[in-house]
């Protein structure tokens, strides 16, 4: 299966739009500027394998649900880190109620559930909702740990 959808990001830097694929090779970088772009995607069942399995950057995975009141706060938290570290991670949102197989894959208990995955494999597990600043410190500090 291929994965043609894509997403129209603006430019923090030159306010510039660009369009973003779901997934893909590399990272999302402007066209007109070159500053890494967040990298944000909806995911499910039938695509996950070619949006995050295959990503380049570490991928920060939501698993959350729509009657879940911790992950509506917690989304925007995750989106302002994939926005701050722009180039490093893609942040892919998985509905976990759409999503058997992926809740199944990695035993989801509770909502939300954020990953880390490096190529498919998960290098970090953090259950529940934190600010920002607590989601990029858990962030930064994994990706330092692997270096």
């Amino acid at each position: 299966m291929t994965t043609s959808r894509s997403m129209t990001v603006v430019c923090d830097s030159c306010g510039r739009k660009n369009r973003v694929p779901a997934a893909g090779d590399g990272r999302p970088k402007c066209g007109n500027c070159g500053t890494p772009l967040p990298w944000i995607v909806d995911a499910g069942d039938d695509d996950f394998t070619e949006i995050a399995d295959k990503a380049a950057p570490l991928v920060l995975v939501d698993l959350w649900a729509t009657w879940c009141g911790p992950c509506r706060m917690v989304s925007p938290a995750l989106e302002q880190v994939a926005r701050e570290l722009a180039g490093k991670i893609k942040l892919v949102k998985v509905d976990v109620d759409q999503a058997p197989r992926l809740s199944q894959r990695f035993q989801v208990q509770a909502v939300p559930t954020l990953l880390l995955l490096d190529q498919g494999e998960t290098i970090a597990r953090q259950a529940g909702a934190a600010p920002a600043h607590v989601l990029r410190q858990w962030v930064e500090e994994t990706i330092a740990g692997r270096r």
